[in-house]
Parts: structure tokens; sequence; C-alpha cells
């Protein structure tokens, strides 16, 4: 906090969650940046509010009681200029907005309730001329701190700093309900620095996304996301729990994801791009994870079809010229995380074919279908087949490791890996018990090397391993043994090697 105290009672707000407090709240804030900043304090009431701008060296604080509503009125939210789903265009100003300011705090055991139900009914009538307001939007700021409150019922994105430096987010309660429309929960986006833990996120769209724009802004704009820790979060219901992309045309790099639990989100840690964003993402770690309840945990998907839906540069699967718009995904490694009620694959893994996605592992990986389930995608891209109980399917991909991967109770192979290079399986456990096909599946796949993997001993499943079009196959202490054949047929299963 800094030097100086303005309640905002004593600038004219009341209180009852019926008069229109904007002024008041403003005056307050203006008064206490006249004076050098300090802190604005909000006793227990509701307050009903349109946008409020912030301004440095000012802590908002939301004591415990205090209820930010805001206002039902498109009126009471001006127009301004704003990143919004990666391009700079006019919307509806966020409710606490702020503009290249530094040292800005909002704190307390208080709640912002953006009373979204009103904007998503408009949203859903097409009745809005612009995009819906964010709950809480900072755009080129320094020193950014949010801790502590409960946001609920966003409009839209909840949390959104935008080119941002050095922010904190941290103890946030943040829910939307999981039908309410891209009420993401927090969302940096091209800012560094970040710091976002302990955070409960129970929102209708993502709940953590990192984000970097699109190909549609200007060149000025776009900056990387980077240097982002997330740790001891609870994550739910959302579309995805951790995302990058799919506006990524800046980059995005330095990444760690640690301590958090999954709990009914579509995806667990999901990446998704597409041609024409470019932009790289590279060296993300993400270790000690608990999901339950997804319907795939993992997803790398270079073909994201979400507002480009029948675009033949998106959705064509052959080869194409790579230039500028080619994005990439790069050295990301998964370990020590588990999953359980697994709907539709354990992962998902699509890389372009001129662009493989490159260097990545899995280590350490439990993953246990669910008994029952309905068939669905495991992502959103144009000709994808359906899966149910699936393992890992791994598309255009070089130098994969698997390691200590153990997947239980799936139909079909455990992990069916086409079009890549220099994979290595090793020490995976995986169990077939309702299902005759092979538990590795590998097509068009160069210098796979394959070393003490286990599998089920069921008369429905006397095939470790089925191939074809591979090169340099490489088979070694299986209890299941076979030639090295090149993957182009099947093989005894008790042929051991030397």
């Amino acid at each position: 906090m800094y030097g100086h105290n303005y309640n905002v009672l004593n600038f004219g707000a009341v209180g009852d969650g019926i008069t229109l407090e904007t002024l008041s709240f403003q005056n307050t804030l203006d008064t206490c940046s006249n004076a050098g900043g300090g802190t604005v304090f909000v006793p227990a009431g509701k307050y009903l509010c349109g946008t409020i701008f912030f301004h440095s060296n000012i802590t908002l604080h939301l004591d415990a009681g205090a209820v930010l509503l805001g206002s039902e009125n498109v009126e009471d939210y001006p127009i301004s200029q704003n990143r919004w789903e990666g391009a700079e265009q006019l919307t509806y100003s966020p409710l606490i907005a702020g503009h290249r300011l530094e040292n800005i705090t909002i704190t307390g055991r208080g709640t912002v309730n953006g009373q979204g139900k009103y904007w998503w009914d408009l949203f859903n009538q097409k009745a809005l001329k612009y995009p819906r307001p964010r709950l809480v939007g900072f755009n080129d700021c320094k020193n950014v701190l949010i801790e502590n409150i409960t946001a609920i019922n966003s409009p839209s994105w909840t949390i959104n700093p935008v080119r941002c430096e050095n922010v904190q987010i941290h103890g946030l309660t943040i829910i939307n309900p999981p039908d309410s429309p891209n009420t993401d929960g927090i969302n940096p986006d091209s800012c560094s620095h970040v710091r976002i833990s302990d955070c409960y996120v129970s929102v209708g769209d993502d709940c953590i996304t990192l984000k970097a724009g699109t190909e549609n802004e200007l060149q000025a704009y776009q900056a990387a996301c980077h240097d982002i820790t997330i740790t001891n979060c609870t994550l739910a219901n959302g579309h995805g729990g951790v995302v990058i992309g799919s506006e990524m045309s800046g980059g995005v790099y330095h990444v760690t994801i640690s301590n958090c639990i999954f709990s009914g989100t579509d995806r667990g840690i999901r990446l998704k791009s597409r041609r024409g964003r470019g932009g790289l993402v590279e060296d993300i770690r993400i270790t000690n994870l608990i999901m339950k309840n997804v319907l795939c945990p993992f997803t790398m998907n270079l073909y994201y079809g979400c507002g480009a839906w029948g675009d033949p540069i998106v959705s064509d699967k052959s080869a194409r010229p790579i230039g500028l718009g080619t994005p990439s995904f790069r050295h990301i490694h998964f370990s020590h995380i588990t999953a359980r009620d697994v709907k539709y694959a354990a992962g998902f893994i699509y890389g372009l074919e001129e662009m493989p996605i490159e260097d990545i592992s899995f280590s350490n990986i439990s993953v246990t279908m669910a008994e029952k389930s309905e068939s669905g995608y495991p992502e959103m891209a144009d000709g994808l087949e359906t899966m149910q109980r699936a393992g890992f399917f791994i598309r255009n991909v070089n130098h994969l490791r698997l390691d200590q991967v153990e997947i239980y109770e799936q139909v079909g192979p455990a992990f069916r890996i086409e079009n890549s290079t220099k994979v290595n399986i090793n020490g995976c456990d995986t169990f077939l018990p309702k299902s005759a096909l092979p538990q590795i599946s590998l097509e068009n796949v160069e210098d796979c090397y394959i070393q003490s993997s286990l599998t089920s001993q069921t008369e429905n499943n006397p095939v470790l391993f089925e191939g074809k079009n591979n090169t340099n196959i490489s088979i070694f202490s299986m209890n299941r043994q076979h030639d090295r054949n090149n993957g182009n047929q099947k093989r005894d299963p008790d042929h051991k090697l030397g």
C-alpha cells in the first residue's frame, strides 16, 4: 500500500447495489492519483459501477463483504481501443481498466461481479456492436499485482493483462458458469515475467491461456508472451485447463506449469495454432499435475479450425511452403502427471507436414480411461476422426520420447504414431483388455527405438507391435519379443532378439 488512504464512502458512494457509483469511484481514484498515489478502500457493501479507470501507484482494496457490481447498461462502458482475440480493435471498456500504468494493485477479500448474463444474452442475440467488456483489463502496464479477490460472472475474459511486464496474480477465485460464452479465466496476452499461483478457476472457456496476438495485428503491437510460471492452481470445467494459443503470432516461450489439479476441463494442457498465424512456441515445462474427468489430457494441434473451418490453407494435411505464417512448436516436456477418467484419447499431438513438432517428451505419465464414454473429437480441426477411449495419437513429430508412460483401459493401440522420426519408447506399461489390436502402431516412422515396454497377457492381444512403411525400427528387452523387420508385418510374440 502507498501513503494515502481514501474511502469511497467519503466521495459519495453509498453501497446499496442500486445507485450507480461510477463517478464516486472515479473521483476517489483521481484524487488518490493527484496526491501521488495510495490506497482506495472499498468497505463492505454492494457498489454498482460502469468502467472505472485506474491510475499509477494505486492499490484498490476490496474489503471482505465488498462487492463491485458491473452495470447492466452498455452505455456505462465507454468504447475504447483494446486487443481482443489477438487484434487491436474497438471494444466496450473493461469494468476495471488501465493503460500505460505502473505499480497497480487490486487486493482484498471482496468480490468483483460482472453480472455477465446481461452481456451473454446480448451476445447470443447478436445484439452488440462491439466485443463485450472484460472484467479486468490492463494494457501496457508494469508491476501489476492482483491478489485474493473473487471474480465472478465476467461478461467475457475475466483477467486480461495485455503487453504488461512483471505481473503477479495470486490467490484468486474465479467462477463463471460452464455455459457462459468466452469467459476465460486468466489470459496474459504478450506479457512478460508473469507469476500465476494458488488460484481456483472454474469458467465457461479456457481457464488460463497464454496468448501473443494474431497475424491480423499490426507488427508494432506484436510481442511475445514469455517467462511465465503457473503453479498450485485448481482448474475446473473450462474448454482447456492451461492453454497456449491460438493467438500466438508474437511467440510464447519460457513457461513452467506445475503442481496443478484439473477437474472436468475438456482438455488439460492444450497448445493450438494454425497456418497463417506464425509464431514460435518453445521451452515449455509441465510437471506434477493431476487430472480427472477430462476429454483429453494433452493436445497439440497445428490445424486448429475454430474461426477458419473449411479454409484449405488451414485444413490441408499435405506439406505447404514454409513462410512467416508457419507456426512452430518445439522443446515441450511433460513429466509426473496422472490423468483419470479420460474419455476421448490419452493424447492428441498433430504437427504440420511441413513443420513437424520438434523435441517433445512425456515422462512418468499415468493415464486411465473412463469405464464408459461417448466418442468425440479430441481437438478442433477439419477432417479428424472421432475417438473413444483411445491411446496417444501422434503425427508429424521429430524427436519424440515416451518414457515410463502408463495407459490403462484404452481401446485400440496405446501409441499410434505416424509420419514421425527419432522416436524413443522406453519402459511404457500398456494394457488392452478389450481389443485385439496391437499396442503400438507405427506408420511412416523413421528411427524408432522401443525398449523395456510391457504389455498385458491376454488371449485377445497376441501382438505388441505392427506398422507399415517404417525404417530402422529397433525393439529390445520386451516381455514380448519381436524380430527387426522395419515394422512392416506382425511378428511372432515369442521370438527372442539377440
